[in-house]
């Protein structure tokens, strides 16, 4: 074994990798066809403020009343978006953009007077992806298969559908990886399959944001990086090469 490289680590981070990226990649290029890219940053925001207010309010960090708190913020933030597509679509995105920094100033607030407060925020940020066990995996696994399943069988009220999925995977996703790399998940992989047919499209995402979580956790943990950075990039770069290999097709 390469020296650096313990699957035991690896292997319950790299599955969390794929749960998550199983939710992202749809959803994500749902986004990029609205056209509101900065839903997830502040969905996953308001997520992670309702789980600073929690941890103040006295509830144990990984309790059931926090993740409750945490997913009912999140579905508020997500029916509030939701109205703002119906009622004032020409500057939805900018309101996404305030309630995103409104959520983010609100956390570092809560957090003032907390001696750990510089550690949560990073957390919450940066995510912890090196520890997460098999055990965490189960809820979301169960989360994953939930919103996939209404996600590709239940397309009737697909603007309300989205939102409360949206809201629920991004709320699932962003406590074991953290907003940058939800952020990445959902919009990279995206951007790197454009212009392919639907079902090609999906395919591709998909396996640029899988090889992204599998070479991030191995540069991460052979050089001693932070693994959620590495990984962004990874899936950055992977995706750069796809686009690059269309453009030459098209040549």
């Amino acid at each position: 074994m390469i020296d650096g490289l313990d699957l035991s680590i690896l292997g319950p981070a790299f599955v969390a990798g794929l749960l998550v990226l199983a939710t992202h990649v749809p959803l994500g290029q749902e986004v990029l066809k609205r056209g509101i890219i900065f839903i997830d940053l502040a969905i996953a925001q308001i997520a992670g403020l309702g789980v600073i207010l929690a941890s103040r309010l006295g509830f144990e960090t990984h309790g059931w009343e926090v993740q409750f708190i945490a997913i009912g913020s999140a579905l508020m933030g997500a029916w509030g978006l939701s109205l703002l597509e119906k009622h004032q679509p020409q500057i939805q995105e900018a309101l996404i953009g305030v309630c995103f920094i409104l959520a983010a100033t609100g956390s570092i607030l809560l957090l003032t007077n907390n001696p750990h407060g510089g550690e949560q925020l990073k957390e919450l940020l940066v995510g912890q992806i090196l520890w997460i066990t098999w055990a965490q995996l189960i809820p979301l696994a169960i989360i994953t298969c939930i919103v996939l399943l209404l996600w590709f069988k239940l397309r009737s009220n697909r603007r309300i559908m989205f939102y409360l999925l949206f809201a629920v995977a991004v709320t699932s996703s962003v406590q074991l990886v953290g907003v940058y790399l939800v952020f990445a998940s959902l919009i990279i992989p995206a951007l790197g399959s454009q212009g392919y047919t639907v079902k090609k499209s999906l395919i591709i995402a998909y396996c640029i944001g899988a090889f992204g979580y599998g070479l991030g956790l191995i540069v991460s943990s052979i050089l001693d990086l932070p693994s959620g950075a590495v990984i962004v990039w990874m899936i950055g770069l992977i995706a750069l090469l796809s686009g690059l290999f269309k453009q030459i097709q098209k040549e």
